[in-house]
């Protein structure tokens, strides 16, 4: 099973400048964790000590906002879109 995850452009770092990763996972734990073993310490900057998401960190799964779905435990299926969103603040 394959998940699009669009990785903003601070996170890029991790990713060998990848905008764009391939990788699998049946919800959003499985997703964090498999983006952790393909690219050490990619996951650090999403998740707290606890292993909780971040909350300026927002995730989205085919536009959704994963707040307003079951959180980091929202599954995932084959050909599912995950955006990683940092929040972002100022006047």
């Amino acid at each position: 099973m394959a998940v699009k995850v669009l990785i903003p452009t601070p996170l890029q770092k991790f990713t060998n400048n990848e905008a764009t990763v391939d990788i699998g996972g049946d919800n959003i734990v499985a997703l964090l964790d498999s983006l952790e073993s393909k690219f050490p310490g990619i996951k650090g900057r999403l998740c707290d000590d606890s292993g909780e998401l971040r909350r300026f960190v927002n995730f989205y799964v085919n536009s959704e906002d994963i707040r307003f779905l079951d959180g980091k435990e929202t599954a995932l299926k084959d050909g599912d879109e995950v955006s990683i969103v940092p929040a972002v603040a100022g006047g």
